[in-house]
């Protein structure tokens, strides 16, 4: 099927795309230092040099890591781009799937959340940075990233619905073992979004937020790494 080659190429982008440019991003505000004329190096305060792994030690947040300049210049527009390629994959999933099942229950679901959750990346790409003085505006940009991340597990969550259910259709086509672990990947996210809401509205917790953050996102692009060798380059 010739879905299958493009959803391959796809989700490998759709992974290394936001996985190089949020990392460059935390390298180079170690390597300026605080202080300097870009405001580059003050996204990572002085107390906490001369280096951080915020995967381990949670010492920043994303968004203030990918917000100064000129950092945004390569956060924005890689985070644009993946949300197109999102909704090319979530296009040639429900493609795909109307090919195998195409009365499937789960079809619409999983085409709709995903390219909603691919809208609201980019609407989140374009305000990061922006300064507003309401705290309505500023309410409704975290709203925006907070729906991005709900949609896009959902329709991670539904997609491995649906494969195990036609898994019996596409048995030459998928790798099992590793649509096994997306099945324990999602559920690893789902049960850490239902932990971390609570604890949200605590400001003591930074810490603990910020490495949660940083590993959160890194799974939700795992799921593309794992999609690409779960799909077999299988040409009948």
């Amino acid at each position: 099927m010739n879905e299958i080659k493009k959803i391959k190429k796809i989700s490998i982008w759709i992974f290394l795309i936001p996985f190089i440019s949020i990392n460059t991003c935390l390298v180079l505000t170690q390597v300026f230092p605080y202080g300097e004329i870009f405001a580059i190096g003050d996204a990572i305060s002085e107390d906490w040099r001369p280096w951080i792994v915020p995967y381990i030690d949670g010492h920043s947040s994303i968004s203030r890591v990918v917000r100064v300049y000129p950092n945004s210049m390569i956060f924005k527009p890689s985070m644009i781009l993946t949300g197109i390629l999102l909704m090319i994959y979530w296009t040639n999933i429900k493609s795909l799937i109307k090919k195998i099942d195409k009365d499937h229950r789960h079809l619409n679901k999983v085409f709709y959340c995903g390219v909603a959750s691919a809208i609201f990346l980019i609407l989140h790409s374009i305000f990061l940075g922006v300064k507003f003085e309401l705290s309505l505006l500023k309410l409704l940009r975290r709203i925006v990233l907070l729906s991005f991340i709900v949609l896009e597990v959902t329709a991670q969550a539904y997609l491995i619905l649906i494969l195990y259910e036609i898994k019996s259709k596409i048995k030459t086509f998928i790798n099992e073992k590793v649509l096994m672990l997306k099945r324990i990947l999602i559920t690893i996210l789902i049960l850490a979004a239902i932990i971390i809401i609570p604890f949200l509205p605590f400001s003591n917790l930074k810490i603990l937020k910020h490495m949660l953050e940083w590993n959160y996102l890194l799974g939700i692009i795992t799921f593309y790494l794992l999609t690409f060798f779960m799909w077999k380059d299988n040409k009948n």
